[in-house]
């Protein structure tokens, strides 16, 4: 705890707890969104990959065509929050 007192003098413990609750969430979030990425992806490749079926096929090329946008909206929330509670940090020195 000192060395949070040393750089915020005005935050109690729980503000600390709550802005590194709040770190922690953010991350389990990108997560997330990442192994959604992976698994969309890995999915429609084993659809594509392993099935005979044309229709299950097209379903697999939707999946693969579809899973980086869960990639590119992750990163886009999760930097966009990083970037936020960096603001709020500061503003609280």
């Amino acid at each position: 705890m000192k060395h949070y007192r040393e750089h915020h003098e005005n935050m109690s413990l729980s503000d600390f707890l709550a802005l590194d609750r709040t770190k922690l969430a953010n991350e389990r979030t990108y997560l997330g969104y990442i192994r959604t990425f992976i698994s969309l992806l890995a999915a429609g490749i084993g659809l594509i990959r392993f099935v005979d079926i044309e229709i299950v096929k097209y379903i697999g090329f939707v999946l693969c065509f579809t899973s980086p946008l869960f990639f590119i909206v992750g990163n886009y929330k999760y930097f966009s929050m990083k970037k936020a509670i960096t603001v709020l940090e500061k503003n609280n020195m």
